[in-house]
């Protein structure tokens, strides 16, 4: 093969191209880099000079890109989320699919691969901590099978990390993440007007803006300092609290015995915001340490609170 002109721009697989988080950190690349957008969803609409593909991250078609480009760097935003397919599907296109990726990345001698994670993986408990740094151990497959393709993924990301260091992995484990066009769980429950919430409980959270997270792949992507990092502000707020901010009216639903919250859950098909499998998330809170990404990367949000809350009270009154 030729080699590629020194002033040639790198070029960028990123994937979950259809996501909100996705489509930010490819317009910031847009220019600067050579990008190339997948999905597992569907083919994504794209600007000019944008390559978009449609694939199953593991299934044979997905090597064909590889070998149609010369990729310099990975950033894998693309995920399943537990209400959008079953256990084993989100297993297969989580784990076996990010697999595939990283023995692509190793086949055809990629240089950076950046892994989208989530605070998720430590699990919620009465006994954490007040704040988990990124040592803490990885409890959430213990707390619920529901989550075990997120940990399962992390596991496998961080022994590519440590056993491949010209990999140059970062993994990024964000706090929520909210903002326009985002659909996690989070998101979507701030979105209704009515909020379920647990009698007797409202755990601290943090709130990261979608485009804050979007900033925080881009400076750590250029910086290239692989590692394991946080990714959360310095300030946190009651669960409570950020629904009254959201503009939501509260709906109590009683806690105990611990198995009501879930069942109700299931009834009233609540599955795709207040999810079974996340109720302990609502209970007792996951607070993560993100000094070591600000210090490492000096990178800080630039939205506040209200600024994530008023867009879902904004988007109420609209509608209204």
């Amino acid at each position: 093969m030729a080699a590629r002109p020194a002033q040639a721009k790198k070029t960028i697989l990123v994937t979950g191209a259809a996501g909100s988080l996705a489509k930010r950190v490819i317009a910031r690349l847009h220019g600067r880099y050579q990008v190339i957008a997948v999905d597992f969803r569907q083919k994504v609409e794209t600007d000019a000079n944008i390559p978009s593909y449609k694939v199953d991250l593991h299934k044979r078609g997905f090597e064909d890109i590889f070998r149609n480009h010369k990729i310099d760097a990975v950033i894998h935003i693309g995920r399943f989320f537990a209400h959008e397919q079953d256990r084993q599907r989100r297993y297969n296109a989580n784990v076996l699919g990010t697999k595939k990726l990283l023995e692509l990345c190793r086949k055809y001698f990629v240089k950076q691969v950046m892994i989208h994670s989530t605070y998720y993986v430590y699990g919620a408990s009465p006994y954490n901590p007040a704040l988990l740094d990124e040592d803490a151990p990885l409890k959430a497959s213990e707390v619920t099978q529901d989550l075990v393709d997120s940990v399962e993924l992390e596991s496998l990301a961080q022994i590519y990390l440590w056993k491949y260091p010209e990999l140059n992995i970062t993994i990024l484990r964000p706090c929520n993440v909210l903002g326009p066009g985002v659909r996690n769980s989070m998101s979507l429950l701030l979105s209704r007007g009515i909020a379920p919430v647990l009698l007797g409980f409202s755990p601290m959270m943090q709130f990261l803006h979608v485009d804050d997270m979007a900033d925080a792949i881009i400076v750590a992507f250029e910086q290239n300092k692989p590692g394991i990092y946080n990714v959360a502000p310095e300030d946190w707020v009651a669960f409570q609290e950020a629904v009254t901010q959201s503009g939501c009216s509260k709906l109590p639903i009683p806690s105990i015995p611990p198995v009501l919250p879930k069942m109700w859950s299931n009834l009233l098909n609540w599955n795709a915001f207040f999810p079974p499998y996340l109720i302990n998330y609502f209970k007792y809170p996951v607070i993560i340490d993100g000094r070591l990404f600000r210090d490492t990367f000096g990178w800080k949000p630039r939205r506040s609170l209200n600024d994530i809350f008023s867009y879902y009270r904004k988007s109420k009154l609209l509608a209204a």
